[in-house]
């Protein structure tokens, strides 16, 4: 990428980053300093490695996702935003998806007492204004990389997942982003294939209220979220039946009994927002210092 390039992708990153605070600001969210290290992370249902660093006793993982700081914020504010440094260990051979970096930024955001439509509708206007904003304010830096953004009409289409592997087969975020001339929200994962936190919906066993929107032309994953499981029975027997040890997560759980609030919130890849807003092949492209899965840094 030449300089040209790289200052049109950094005009766009910085106005990505403006035009969320704002907007979200406006609807009544505070915003949260990251949590870097943590004593219990998110167990993500992808194959990925933990990055653990030992100090004063104690092992501390480097965060995964804030969805366990989300879940404990919604019991100080109602509206909570953060834009969270994320290390997931990707396997090597993910590097040329042009999708996967295992140090990145994601706006992770929750509302309590909100349920999945809510924060559909949420995201979906966070989404139009983000692309407008940037539409309007940088031009000259989507001339610079040949883009011209495309004009979002909310509502999105909704898919469930088993219509879309049944079309597609189990892995079908690629085609179905491919095929796709709108974004559109993919929704009902099974309860196998999320984390135990995503919320079982009661009059569904094993469906999960839940939801991923992928970008149109093959961009992929916009966002990932839904509902949450907030009682201690509930997330302790989803842990249990996902083979995972309760011990492990004996934090959430003490939490929990104290009592959480329900809620509801997502998370947006920065770096995949900008890829599709910049149409670019590889989302290390959005990031001077990139962390590819298997390439080694220089700085």
């Amino acid at each position: 990428m030449n300089d040209v390039r790289q200052v049109a992708v950094l005009k766009i990153t910085s106005e990505v980053l403006s035009a969320a605070r704002a907007f979200l600001a406006r609807e009544g969210f505070l915003e949260l300093l990251p949590v870097i290290l943590a004593p219990v992370t998110d167990p993500l249902h992808h194959a990925t490695e933990r990055a653990v660093v030992a100090a004063y006793g104690q092992e501390w993982h480097l965060t995964r996702s804030m969805i366990f700081h989300k879940q404990a914020a919604v019991r100080v504010w109602d509206k909570i935003f953060c834009f969270s440094p994320n290390v997931r260990l990707e396997p090597p051979e993910r590097a040329g998806t042009g999708r996967h970096l295992f140090e990145f930024v994601q706006l992770d955001l929750e509302v309590r007492g909100a349920d999945r439509d809510a924060v559909i509708a949420l995201g979906e206007r966070l989404l139009v204004h983000v692309v407008e904003q940037v539409r309007d304010r940088c031009r000259p830096a989507l001339a610079a990389l040949g883009r011209e953004l495309p004009t979002l009409r909310p509502p999105f289409p909704r898919v469930t997942w088993r219509e879309a592997a049944a079309r597609y087969g189990s892995n079908f975020e690629e085609r179905l982003s491919a095929e796709s001339e709108g974004p559109v929200w993919v929704v009902d994962f099974p309860g196998e294939a999320r984390e135990f936190y995503d919320r079982e919906d009661p009059a569904r066993p094993g469906i999960l209220v839940d939801m991923d929107l992928l970008y149109p032309d093959g961009f992929g994953e916009a966002l990932s979220g839904g509902e949450r499981e907030h009682e201690a029975d509930r997330i302790r027997r989803r842990i249990l039946a996902q083979g995972l040890p309760p011990a492990a997560y004996a934090p959430l759980l003490a939490l929990a009994e104290e009592g959480l609030p329900p809620s509801a919130g997502f998370g947006i890849g920065v770096e995949r927002l900008v890829r599709f807003l910049g149409g670019l092949s590889h989302v290390g492209e959005v990031r001077l210092f990139p962390r590819v899965p298997g390439v080694h840094a220089v700085l």
